[in-house]
C-alpha cells in the first residue's frame, strides 16, 4: 500500500529535510508594509488665489514633503515671463517633492481627431513635467462625452504608458466619482487589465470611492506597485452619497469615511505611498491658506499614527 512516508523514502528525502523545508526553503517571503509621505495637492488652498510661488511657500512652511501642482497653473506662470529653469530651481531650494500633477488632455475619447490632439497635448505636458522634476501626471478620461467601451479605453490607457516611457512621467489611471462614464474601480480595474501592462498605475481617492460607489474593500485587491499617489479627503454623512459635489469634501478623519481600514490597507499593499491633501471645500477657501495647510497635513499625520 503506497503511503505518504513510502513516497517520502522513494524519493530519498529524511523527515529532517521534510521538517525543516519550512525553515530554510524559498517560501512566501513577508511584505514589507508601505511607508507613507505627506503631499498638498494645491486645489485645497486655490481658493485664497496664494499663485504658484504662493503654493510652494505654503506647502514648504505647512511641513509637507511634496507637493501635487495643477498644470495651468504651471502653464500661467510661464507664460507671465518666468522661465523652466528658474521654476525648477525654486522647487529644489523649498525641498518639497513635485510628486505629480493635475491635467485634462482628453487621450480617452472616442472622436479620433480629439484623441490624437488629446495625445499632443500630453505628450507636450510630460515633457514640461519632467523638465520639473515631475515624474508622474493624473490622466483622468477628460472629455468623454458617451459611455466607454473599457476594451478601447485599455488599449488608449497602453498607448498613453509607452508615451509615459518615451518622456519619463508616467499616467496615473484617475477616477471621478460623480463622472457617468468613469466613476468606478471596477471600470478602473478592467481598463488596467486590458492595457496589460507593469507600468499600470491608479490614482484613487477616499471622496472618489464613496461617491462613485465603489466602497473600499477593492483596495484589497490592489497590490503596493499599483497605486503611487491616494487623494486624501473625507466625506460628510449628511449628504445622500449621489448629492454630493468636490465642494462638500472635508478634512480628513472629519467625515465618515472608514479612514483606519483604508490606510491599513494602503499601508499592507506595500511600496510607497504619498498621501496627498486634495479639497475643494469653499469654506476652508475663505480662511487662512498656511492654517488651512498645517490643519490638513496635522490630521493626516495623526490618522497615519493610529494604524
Amino acid at each position: 500500500m503506497t503511503t505518504r512516508r513510502n513516497v517520502i523514502k522513494a524519493l530519498g528525502l529524511t523527515t529532517g529535510v521534510v521538517a525543516t523545508a519550512g525553515v530554510f526553503g524559498a517560501g512566501p517571503k513577508k511584505r514589507k508594509e508601505s511607508q507613507f509621505s505627506f503631499c498638498l495637492n494645491t486645489s485645497t488652498i486655490t481658493g485664497q488665489k496664494p499663485g504658484l510661488i504662493g503654493y510652494l511657500d505654503i506647502a514648504a512652511k505647512a511641513g509637507y514633503d511634496g507637493v501635487e501642482l495643477w498644470i495651468r497653473d504651471i502653464q500661467e506662470y510661464l507664460a507671465a515671463g518666468n522661465s523652466v529653469v528658474g521654476l525648477k530651481k525654486y522647487l529644489g531650494d523649498s525641498g518639497l517633492k513635485f510628486e505629480n500633477a493635475i491635467g485634462f488632455a482628453p487621450w480617452m475619447v472616442d472622436d479620433d481627431e480629439k484623441r490624437k490632439a488629446g495625445m499632443v497635448q500630453m505628450e507636450q505636458e510630460m515633457e514640461l513635467l519632467a523638465s520639473l522634476g515631475c515624474n508622474r501626471v493624473a490622466a483622468p478620461a477628460a472629455g468623454v462625452t458617451a459611455p466607454l467601451d473599457l476594451f478601447k479605453a485599455g488599449e488608449r490607457y497602453k498607448a498613453l504608458l509607452d508615451l509615459g516611457r518615451k518622456t519619463g512621467v508616467m499616467p496615473q489611471l484617475e477616477f471621478w466619482g460623480a463622472f457617468p462614464f468613469f466613476h468606478h474601480l471596477g471600470q478602473v480595474l478592467m481598463v488596467a487589465a486590458v492595457a496589460n501592462d507593469p507600468d499600470t498605475r491608479i490614482l484613487p481617492d477616499v471622496y472618489h470611492l464613496f461617491r462613485g460607489g465603489s466602497g473600499y474593500d477593492g483596495l484589497k485587491m490592489l497590490n503596493g506597485k499599483t497605486v503611487e499617489i491616494f487623494h486624501m479627503n473625507d466625506f460628510v454623512a449628511s449628504i445622500p452619497r449621489e448629492d454630493q459635489a468636490d465642494k462638500d469634501r472635508v478634512y480628513p478623519g472629519d467625515g465618515a469615511a472608514p479612514m483606519k481600514e483604508i490606510l491599513i490597507d494602503l499601508k499592507n499593499m506595500g511600496g510607497n505611498k504619498v498621501l496627498s491633501l486634495e479639497l475643494f471645500n469653499q469654506d476652508y477657501w475663505k480662511q487662512d491658506a498656511l492654517s488651512v495647510a498645517k490643519t490638513g497635513l496635522e490630521k493626516m499625520r495623526n490618522l497615519v499614527q493610529k494604524i
